[in-house]
């Protein structure tokens, strides 16, 4: 792995191999890919970015991969869209909506698996395993195909059917669990002990915060490499918040951005809200949520393996985090829709319902250029809304998928 210079805990700070498998820091933190950002400075100029591919891939200098061990299905350069109806309706003049639901496999997930599965590619992996509530399951399974990979997928029973049946289809061995994202996490580190699989849970391997980080480095190139006031981030496992956060300290590194950092507002629901509540008691750390539930899938992390670095951004940049109830996330779903064009996954609605309450509070001002994330598309949560809009016409119990069965 020619591009990375070292491997760093992001708790102690003790240096690895880069060219070898990792996963954890011996004392238990997430390892960072680390680069000689000096002389890449040197060598690649921001006006060279547009030279490279519509994708994330034209950040290759600053991802781990070689080229040789790429594998992609043209994640990345999602639309930066002006929302100016919302932004009326609820007093911000300046607001932004970033639609991670254009991603192939529909979400954000996209990013951090293509990146994860090409290292694997690069280190000689062959057999990854995940936990997790849906879309991260999609997007191994898709990128473990193309690249010719196993895939063991734990998932929650209740999961998203429109996510259970992309990894079957794609060819994952899948494992449905009765209980949460934390129940499968056990199971695949017991399989991974036992059957030598590669853990590509969140941040128990370097790279998927890798491909996440994309996101600061498009948001600040389509804003013409200004950050914006504000970002909401819709915070489950949190890696693309704490990504975006390594990005903005790479970009200034390499010289591309200056002045202050954007109040980073973590996002959580009111049926699992552990980085909310710590950040509320002035704690550094998370503690376990018991009895999770909530309709936006991606949120229910009881406790995120990240909590740390999700607190320290947020409180470093002066942001907040906040819960909003499923009630509120749906409905704000349903108003972007039908104001912008955008059917948004419950995770990004939850943002939207969020800052109406940051706007009203006046911790936010109309003036100030919001970027709200939007991590998946809504077609992947119809279970979700179908509760807004309950289907009871005759014959409906006939009908599969829109079409009508024989009879």
């Amino acid at each position: 792995m020619a591009k990375a210079t070292h491997l760093e805990c992001s708790l102690c700070k003790r240096s690895y191999a880069p060219d070898e498998v990792q996963h954890l820091c011996s004392c238990g933190g997430p390892l960072w890919v680390r680069y000689d950002l000096d002389a890449i400075r040197t060598a690649w100029h921001r006006d060279k970015v547009r030279e490279g591919p519509n994708s994330m891939w034209r950040y290759g200098p600053v991802l781990p991969p070689a080229d040789a061990s790429v594998v992609t299905l043209g994640e990345g350069m999602t639309p930066l869209i002006r929302t100016r109806r919302l932004g009326a309706r609820l007093g911000a003049q300046n607001l932004w909506v970033k639609d991670e639901g254009l991603n192939p496999t529909g979400s954000f997930k996209a990013r951090g698996l293509s990146c994860a599965v090409s290292m694997a590619v690069e280190l000689g992996v062959r057999k990854l395993a995940i936990p997790s509530a849906g879309n991260a399951a999609s997007a191994l399974a898709a990128y473990a195909a193309a690249a010719g990979l196993q895939a063991h997928i734990f998932m929650p029973r209740d999961v998203p059917q429109a996510n259970y049946i992309e990894c079957q289809a794609f060819g994952a061995v899948v494992t449905l669990v009765d209980g949460l994202i934390s129940d499968c996490a056990k199971l695949v580190a017991e399989g991974a002990a036992r059957h030598g699989w590669y853990d590509v849970s969140t941040l128990k391997e370097p790279y998927r915060i890798e491909g996440k980080k994309t996101m600061g480095y498009e948001v600040a190139e389509q804003l013409g490499w200004q950050l914006p006031d504000a970002i909401f981030y819709p915070t489950g496992g949190g890696v693309g918040m704490i990504g975006m956060w390594k990005a903005f300290d790479e970009m200034q590194a390499l010289g591309w951005i200056g002045g202050p950092r954007p109040k980073m507002i973590a996002v959580q629901v009111e049926g699992c809200r552990p980085v909310v509540r710590a950040f509320e008691r002035g704690q550094a750390r998370s503690e376990f949520w018991e009895n999770a539930s909530t309709v936006a899938a991606g949120l229910r992390v009881p406790k995120p393996l990240g909590d740390f670095l999700i607190l320290e951004a947020v409180r470093a940049s002066g942001g907040t985090a906040l819960a909003v109830s499923d009630g509120e996330l749906l409905d704000a779903g349903i108003q972007l829709a039908r104001e912008e064009g955008i059917f948004a996954a419950p995770e990004g609605a939850a943002c939207v319902a969020a800052l109406e309450k940051l706007l009203a509070s006046g911790f936010l001002k109309p003036a100030e250029r919001i970027v709200i994330y939007n991590t998946g598309a809504g077609l992947k949560y119809l279970e979700a809304y179908a509760t807004r809009f309950p289907r009871t016409g005759a014959g409906e119990q006939d009908k599969l998928g829109g079409l009508i069965t024989p009879r």
